[in-house]
């Protein structure tokens, strides 16, 4: 991999690692699921108008967009709004990854390797310190809504990867034609006419110019940008060369928070993003092949694969958002005796953030 598409691949994690304060700006004048509406609303219109759809089946792209946009952001700016912290948000939604893995197992009979079964348990520990610590020092229930967020993305993942598209950014694009509709009954539902109502008052002053800036920064930069970046770089590169740099993510988002926010994360906070990070990254990240056991495959065998795009999906920002999770196939390359080569051995990826 060049250093011209690593320092791309470090673009987009920072990318999407400010998202989070994007998002947090946003949210100080938008009640969330007003907010999940507008965002993807803002993507679906021009996609409509100038995108041809992706050819796959239409259930997964509208399990796709159910399970990735309405579910994971619904749940993941609830959270925010009560109370969950931008930094603290961008290592909780990495839960993704594992959550996809097991998904997996559970429901499409994917293989668990040894690497990623101890992956994912590294990963929950983690977790399970992080929850512990918010349980005694603030409430639960954000950190809980966060999770549920993680486990929609999850599901929007599996959708995604059964849908095989071989353009990734394409579905992507298409998946957020789903989320404006449900999102907007759910907010008039649960929010109410009235106060979405008053959030469209006092966008010129400070707060609501941040929050049209926030909310600028993840359609344009963190969803398009970012989300084209990405699909680009794994189209050029086996997955387990480019996933694990979303694990950058999270890393950027507690180090932007602490910078801007004056966000200070404990101890024992810190020492379970170790533990989410290092499991996520064990779970999901395969390494490449020898090259002793590629040259074993014929050669019109490695030609056939070689001009394959790779199986992967692109993101759409919260890390996700993209983001999001890393490589997310729950087989374990070196259980696997079909050797066809890296890219595909490689996990698929999405986008690992909001």
């Amino acid at each position: 991999m060049p250093a011209q598409h690593r320092l791309l691949a470090l673009v987009v994690a920072v990318l999407w690692g400010l998202n989070f304060l994007a998002i947090n700006a946003a949210l100080a004048q938008f009640p969330p699921l007003f907010l999940v509406a507008v965002r993807f609303a803002l993507i679906a219109v021009p996609t409509l108008l100038f995108v041809r759809p992706p050819q796959v089946p239409w259930r997964w792209v509208l399990g796709y967009g159910l399970g990735f946009g309405v579910a994971q952001f619904a749940f993941l700016f609830l959270a925010m709004t009560l109370g969950v912290p931008p930094g603290l948000a961008s290592l909780v939604l990495q839960a993704s990854a594992p959550f996809t893995v097991l998904l997996g197992v559970l429901l499409t009979r994917e293989h668990l390797g040894a690497r990623a079964g101890l992956g994912v348990a590294v990963a929950v520990v983690g977790l399970g310190v992080v929850g512990l610590h918010r349980a005694e020092n603030a409430s639960l229930l954000p950190f809980l809504l966060t999770l549920l967020g993680a486990l929609g993305w999850a599901f929007g993942n599996l959708c995604a990867r059964q849908a095989r598209s071989s353009e990734p950014l394409r579905l992507v694009l298409w998946m957020s034609v789903v989320p404006p509709l449900p999102a907007l009954v759910l907010s008039l539902l649960v929010e109410g006419p009235d106060r979405i109502s008053a959030s469209m008052h006092g966008l010129g002053t400070s707060t609501g110019v941040h929050a049209l800036l926030g909310l600028a920064y993840t359609v344009v930069l963190g969803t398009l940008v970012g989300s084209a970046i990405w699909s680009w770089l794994m189209a050029q590169h086996p997955a387990g060369s480019v996933a694990p740099f979303s694990m950058l993510v999270p890393v950027v988002g507690m180090s932007a928070a602490a910078l801007v926010l004056g966000e200070r994360a404990a101890l024992a906070e810190v020492s379970g993003a170790v533990l989410v990070v290092g499991g996520v990254l064990a779970a999901t990240w395969s390494p490449r092949r020898g090259r002793g056991a590629v040259e074993e495959v014929s050669g019109r065998d490695a030609e056939q694969e070689t001009d394959q795009e790779p199986d992967v999906v692109g993101a759409v920002g919260a890390g996700g958002a993209g983001a999001g999770d890393a490589g997310l196939d729950a087989r374990d390359a070196p259980d696997t005796p079909d050797v066809r080569g890296a890219r595909r051995d490689a996990p698929r990826g999405s986008s690992p953030v909001p």
